[in-house]
């Protein structure tokens, strides 16, 4: 039925392309040798090898007589839609073209595109004899298509058409399969490569996609390819995995639109993917290498009837849970199948070499798919990330209007800890050194012993300790001259008033980095403990203050005595104590020596 609707087709085609001066021969005269037996006769054309030699190759020569009234002196061509794999085309004796080396190789396969060629009047007679030595590979479409002969305008028109759609058509497919297949992995790379715990997060649906379109450009330029790059029958081994590498991404890719990945029928989709790619090259090499058609034929029929069951079962899923990608991917996949069937049918089933596989067509919906799926899904993210933007938008105007509230909260709740700070130092202060005072002197009044000058001395020791407590609430973080200028105003006159000398050595420093009020409190008291351990003790005449700036922004502050001085090692003073733990609670290094004649307290900041 296809083969007549064929030839009604193209005696229409004929009849409206080809002016009347246009001839199609349509028998020929053929002759073979196979099995050391000549076999010849008469046939009518198109002549396909195939189905004439039984998928075997070999060589045969058709001679194709025909008449031409008149005496033909304008430009003629002469066309064949299908010829080859190889051949030799004789006119009236001349040698008009060679497809292809006869007998030299089997890389080379013309039969794939039409041919077309010049024939000049001059070479025409009346009476013509048009011969083709024609070679062909079994399993491989060979043959020879009835040639139409006629004015050279009106038959390249006719070739042009078949062109197109054969040879042009094929690599726009390509191109187009290679541009949205290269596409689909820059988009699969591009992606987000891993997250913990959760391997990778890239979309196979990009990965599945490409890997078929790429495998397709294969499979499609092979109709514009002449000379392969394998001989046969290798390069259709590699045609024929290509196809299974195209149908295999193409179920990965609708169990990905699905969202499939993580049911049970991933497993078996991957599964038959793995089927196929693992039985094409033998399939293939079986039917080429053993000239039996019916390996690769069985095996594609195979596919067709998976193809439809998978199909129906997911156009039934599409049907329970609808979107717009799935059910664009029901059409390609119906479109495609259906086109398949036609393929295996006329191609495979009936030799038809004249057929052209519609399947290099149709194969293009599911670019077109996948062209939509990452249109849909770049909108829905794009939209997506505009609501996750404005909904972290409100939610950081939130956060950070808590977080000022919390802010104001704390740096209230900080000022209030600092006041009771404050507050606590001035009583802990009043009451270690103040209190402690007058508490010596009261005990001094209730023993009676103590001397009034004793107890004066008590009393200025405490009135220092409660100037000196009110002094460290306005000292300058860091600032040695100012604390020192504050002990000098405080302290001297009870100096002058002990016929002490007040030898003043300060550098004029800029305020040191890390001592906070805290540590010039403590640095203050250190001091004070050494000066007053002078008037008390030392029996001094003359005390030196000395303060020098060192290297890398530290200090040097040293308080030195010509008195009786005392023994380091043995002295059970407390002062001496708490000299130690003020400079480390501030990270200073403490030094004393003490000889009669000269005691040094030394003190080393930062």
């Amino acid at each position: 039925m296809a083969g007549w609707l064929r030839t009604l087709l193209f005696l229409g085609g004929l009849l409206c392309a080809v002016p009347a001066p246009a001839l199609q021969i349509e028998t020929a005269r053929y002759s073979y040798l196979q099995d050391g037996v000549v076999h010849s006769g008469e046939t009518s054309l198109p002549y396909p090898w195939d189905r004439m030699h039984g998928n075997r190759s070999g060589s045969a020569e058709l001679v194709m007589p025909f008449e031409l009234t008149g005496n033909p002196t304008a430009l003629y061509g002469l066309y064949f839609s299908h010829i080859g794999n190889r051949a030799e085309i004789w006119l009236n004796g001349n040698l008009l073209s060679r497809l292809g080396g006869v007998g030299t190789g089997s890389q080379e396969d013309y039969v794939k595109a039409p041919r077309f060629f010049l024939v000049p009047g001059e070479l025409l007679v009346g009476h013509n004899v048009l011969r083709v030595l024609l070679e062909a590979d079994g399993s491989r479409r060979g043959g020879l298509s009835a040639p139409v002969i006629g004015r050279a305008d009106a038959v390249e028109d006719i070739y042009r058409r078949e062109y197109f759609w054969r040879v042009t058509v094929s690599v726009v497919v390509a191109v187009f399969s290679l541009i949205v297949g290269v596409t689909a992995l820059l988009l699969w790379l591009t992606q987000r490569g891993q997250s913990v715990g959760r391997g990778d997060t890239r979309d196979g649906l990009y990965l599945s996609a490409g890997f078929a379109e790429l495998f397709w450009v294969l499979r499609v330029l092979d109709q514009a390819v002449e000379q392969t790059p394998l001989p046969w029958p290798w390069w259709t081994v590699l045609q024929t995995f290509a196809f299974a590498g195209w149908v295999s991404g193409v179920a990965l890719f609708c169990q990905h639109v699905a969202g499939w990945e993580q049911r049970a029928s991933m497993r078996w989709v991957r599964g038959w993917a793995g089927f196929l790619l693992l039985t094409a090259a033998p399939a293939a090499f079986l039917a080429q290498f053993w000239q039996q058609k019916l390996y690769l034929t069985a095996w594609l029929g195979l596919i067709m009837v998976s193809f439809v069951g998978y199909l129906a079962y997911y156009a039934a899923q599409t049907l329970k849970n609808w979107s717009a990608e799935q059910g664009l991917v029901v059409l390609a996949g119906t479109v495609n199948v259906v086109v398949g069937v036609r393929d295996w049918l006329v191609i495979r089933l009936q030799y038809n070499f004249e057929e052209t596989n519609w399947q290099r067509y149709s194969s293009t919906l599911f670019g077109l798919a996948l062209l939509y799926v990452v249109i849909a899904r770049f909108h829905r993210n794009r939209s997506q990330a505009r609501d996750l933007m404005d909904n972290m938008a409100a939610r950081v105007r939130q956060k950070e209007q808590e977080l000022a509230a919390s802010y104001r909260q704390l740096e209230q709740l900080a000022r209030e800890q600092e006041r009771a700070a404050e507050r606590a130092r001035i009583l802990r202060d009043m009451h270690d050194g103040v209190g402690s005072h007058i508490s010596a002197a009261i005990r001094q009044l209730q023993s009676g012993k103590a001397s009034g000058e004793e107890l004066l001395q008590t009393l200025r020791e405490s009135l220092d300790q409660l100037k000196l407590s009110i002094d460290a609430m306005n000292l300058p973080p860091g600032d040695l001259t100012t604390l020192l200028a504050n002990l000098r105003y405080r302290l001297e006159p009870r100096f002058k008033s002990s016929d002490i000398e007040l030898v003043w050595d300060v550098d004029l420093l800029a305020p040191l980095g890390g001592l906070d009020g805290k540590a010039m409190r403590q640095l203050q008291f250190m001091v004070f403990e050494a000066l007053s351990n002078v008037l008390q003790h030392a029996h001094a005449s003359e005390l030196r203050i000395e303060l020098r700036g060192c290297e890398g922004g530290g200090a040097l502050l040293r308080v030195i005595d010509n008195g009786r001085g005392f023994d380091v090692e043995r002295s059970p003073r407390k002062g001496l104590a708490s000299l130690r733990e003020r400079a480390a609670a501030i990270g200073a290094r403490l030094s004393v020596s003490s000889v009669p004649g000269r005691t040094v307290v030394e003190i080393m900041i930062g």
